[in-house]
């Protein structure tokens, strides 16, 4: 059963009757389940990581993921190839910067309000591409991007211009001293804005605003002669992946104590934009599981030097080649596998 026929079913029940489980869709109640147990086995990792070098890196880890899962909601099941989410990462960062340090906004305030500045950003980029389709919205978006690095360099007096932001204002938890625990706070802190982010995201994906996204993906002509609106879904779905994205921006900036254009770069983008499509489009899972990898892998070749980006880049088309369906899709083959031959024998 496609998406757009199981947003046609799905109409035609009363509001208050539960959304149909799609065909391969786990319980939420088992999915619930794997989520806890997921990231309680990641709050153990402090744990067996002592040394604040591994914890920085998981805490980049969880940055990435937040910035790749919730941009695999616009461009893996809202099919928007919206190049412009990374613009949202650096709106959350100078949105921070600008709002602890020059309006004397409390910390944890302003990253709340960052993440609700990257949603009025992403309103902005909705408005000129309600009608537009394939190129037209990578080139309006990435444009828009553009538009706000040139703004950031040319209000320099505000934003420091090139040189960026420095002793940024930092989170805090009461007289906790969060600069000498080796990283500990950071830590708990970027994996709770990850657990949050995630079960944002897979309860908005289930919920019926999820299947009429997925439904104008698959068959956009049908699912709108059925009643479902372009313009609300889209701008929907980059609503909801901007939130967590500009929060994550912000929390960046709270934990780096600095920001700069950097952050608009094209080499960030294609490496967060790599992260969704290895790990597999449509499941946010995926992307998740690709920053852990990525992240992971480029910093084992960090002795490789030039050849670092190199051979990460032929992990990439390896992967993809062999697994279209990302790292996702090879769990699920391996799993598929197991289960046959587990069959096999008791048969």
């Amino acid at each position: 059963m496609s998406a757009a026929n199981l947003a046609d079913t799905q109409t035609s029940r009363p509001a208050a009757s539960a959304v149909p489980v799609g065909p391969g869709r786990v319980p939420w109640q088992r999915e619930a389940i794997g989520i806890v147990v997921g990231f309680a086995l990641l709050a153990l990792l402090p744990l067996i990581f002592t040394d604040s070098y591994s914890r920085h890196v998981l805490i980049m880890v969880f940055i990435y993921a937040i910035v790749a899962s919730n941009w695999d909601l616009s461009l893996g099941y809202g099919g928007i190839f919206n190049f412009g989410h990374i613009a949202l990462f650096g709106i959350g960062v100078y949105a921070y910067s600008l709002l602890t340090k020059l309006a004397g906004l409390d910390p944890w305030v302003a990253m709340a309000a960052s993440g609700a500045v990257a949603v009025v950003a992403a309103v902005a980029i909705t408005i000129p591409i309600l009608r537009l389709k394939g190129i037209y919205i990578i080139l309006v978006t990435f444009g828009f991007a553009q538009l706000v690095m040139q703004i950031i360099l040319s209000q320099s007096d505000y934003t420091g211009g090139t040189q960026g932001i420095v002793r940024i204002p930092s989170l805090y938890i009461f007289d906790h001293n969060m600069v000498r625990d080796g990283k500990f706070a950071y830590f708990y802190i970027a994996l709770a804005l990850l657990a949050a982010s995630t079960v944002f995201l897979r309860a908005f994906v289930r919920s019926r605003t999820g299947i009429g996204i997925v439904a104008l993906r698959d068959n956009e002509e049908y699912a709108v002669s059925r009643g479902i609106s372009l313009v609300r879904q889209r701008l929907i779905t980059l609503a909801a992946s901007a939130f967590f994205t500009g929060v994550a921006g912000a929390f960046y900036a709270a934990y780096q104590r600095n920001a700069s254009v950097e952050v608009f770069s094209m080499s960030l983008g294609t490496i967060i934009l790599s992260m969704v499509l290895l790990g597999g489009t449509s499941t946010i899972y995926g992307a998740i599981i690709a920053s852990f990898v990525l992240t992971v892998f480029s910093e084992a070749m960090a002795d490789f030097g030039a050849w670092r980006p190199i051979i990460t880049a032929v992990l990439i088309l390896v992967v993809m080649l062999a697994y279209p369906g990302g790292i996702v899709g090879m769990l699920k083959s391996a799993m598929a596998v197991f289960s046959r031959r587990t069959s096999a024998r008791k048969s």
